[in-house]
């Protein structure tokens, strides 16, 4: 059974080692400009441009053709996308699904929404990548990855909120207070697939605190954790060493935003994903 994984560009991976893999990219739009989240991508030049663009932006994501073509002949396509509260990608996936099985019997689809964004979904895929390994049926891994997904939550700190509430993401008074004096906010990605906002914090020593006692609360334990960010290395990097004071053979690792969550997340921002338990 030859087996592919696709997910959308919100994963922030353009690729993965030992198996066959396909990232659909989501688009930034503003009046005068788009951008493609794929690797071609200038990401500082784009940031650059849309902190002193004074616009609308907002961005669009992949059509059924563009899902179609990333199926390409895998006997087993794992889809993986964003939350379907933020995006269109779920419903496009699952209308091509709808095509590709029919024109190819015998092929099949499993569309999974993440009900969250960014680095949860690389967890998920990691997890896709070691059960298609194992050799276990279409059944068996569907089974498996949505009983893992159970496991896996996503927790976020960002210092503006301007591109989320532009375009619905969040409260405009939410987005209002972040940033001001130097608030940030902490959230969570909710069991329904929407962006929590849990805390206000002022800087961002005691928003990583925060975040850490929020997955604890959450039931992590040294498990698998994926954390990327937007041009914000330093403060990865402290959160990783508190990390590591805890759980000092934790799986953890740190990667960089590309372009749709470093629109929403902004530059600052910080989003990790992690497993509960063991």
């Amino acid at each position: 059974m030859k087996c592919k994984i696709v997910t959308d560009s919100s994963v922030n991976l353009f690729s993965m080692e030992d198996v066959d893999f396909s990232s659909v990219p989501l688009k930034i739009i503003t009046d005068s400009r788009e951008f493609t989240d794929d690797q071609n991508l200038d990401l500082d030049e784009m940031l650059t441009y849309l902190a002193s663009y004074k616009g609308r932006s907002g961005t669009s994501c992949p059509n059924i053709h563009e899902w179609l073509e990333a199926f390409g002949d895998a006997d087993a396509v794992f889809a993986l996308t964003i939350t379907s509260s933020l995006s269109g990608c779920y419903n496009a996936a699952v209308q091509a699904k709808e095509q590709y099985e029919a024109a190819y019997p015998g092929r099949r689809v499993c569309c999974l929404d993440s009900l969250s964004a960014g680095p949860e979904l690389a967890l998920i895929a990691e997890k896709l990548r070691e059960l298609i390994h194992s050799g276990k049926s279409f059944e068996q891994i569907e089974a498996e990855i949505r009983s893992y997904m159970k496991r896996t939550h996503l927790i976020f700190t960002l210092e503006s909120l301007n591109n989320m509430a532009q375009n619905g993401r969040v409260s405009p008074l939410v987005a209002k207070a972040c940033g001001l004096l130097g608030i940030r906010i902490v959230g969570q990605a909710s069991d329904e697939g929407t962006l929590q906002p849990l805390h206000k914090s002022r800087g961002i020593a005691k928003a990583l605190k925060i975040m850490l006692s929020e997955m604890k609360k959450k039931g992590y334990e040294g498990g698998r954790l994926r954390l990327v960010h937007c041009q914000n290395e330093p403060a990865a990097q402290e959160f990783l060493k508190l990390v590591k004071e805890e759980f000092p053979d934790s799986d953890a690792s740190i990667g960089k935003m590309t372009a749709l969550c470093s629109f929403y997340a902004e530059t600052g921002g910080i989003m990790i994903g992690f497993e509960s338990g063991r």
